[in-house]
């Protein structure tokens, strides 16, 4: 498959079976999560992975994950992550974007479905999960088997603007 249809194949899943993510599979989309680029090769991003009831339940808190088998919680050091020197930009949020869409791509590959949830109280995840200050949570990866009818590859063609209105040649318009 080539890389478009597999990024057109990718669709925000919000309904899941309980069939459980094989430990293979779940490797393979952490390891595709490893080999991300991130800048200077800093490699803040820090991944908490849940499958078991109890971290479902404090993930429950915070955020809807559709009864996703599986939920990788993407959290970034701020400690570790690169600073630009012009204007002190951290791109820790950059970095951990970067690997969640690795995986994300990863899982699609695999035969799962995913959604990359942003709309999640960060308070309650940083406090049900213990973590420091400096880790910052920027996603959370729903994964697991689509129990609905997957959406259309065709869906592109309506759902997104044309090329001309969002790219722009040596000025923008």
């Amino acid at each position: 498959m080539s890389f478009l249809d597999l990024a057109k194949k990718r669709y925000s899943c919000r309904a899941y079976s309980d069939r459980k993510v094989e430990k293979e599979k779940l490797e393979l989309i952490l390891e595709a999560g490893r080999v991300a680029p991130t800048a200077k090769n800093l490699q803040p991003q820090r991944l908490i992975v849940v499958q078991e009831k109890e971290g479902f339940e404090k993930i429950s808190k915070a955020a809807n994950i559709y009864n996703a088998p599986l939920a990788i919680i993407v959290c970034a050091d701020k400690n570790t992550a690169w600073v630009r020197p012009f204007d002190q930009k951290q791109v820790e949020d950059i970095d951990a974007s970067i690997v969640t869409d690795h995986m994300m791509l990863e899982a699609a590959e695999l035969g799962l479905d995913s959604v990359w949830i942003c709309y999640f109280k960060p308070d309650v995840i940083r406090a049900e999960f213990g973590l420091p200050d400096n880790l910052v949570p920027v996603n959370i990866l729903a994964i697991g088997y689509g129990s609905g009818e997957p959406k259309s590859p065709a869906r592109f063609d309506e759902a997104r603007k044309p090329l001309s209105e969002t790219v722009f040649f040596e000025r923008l318009r």
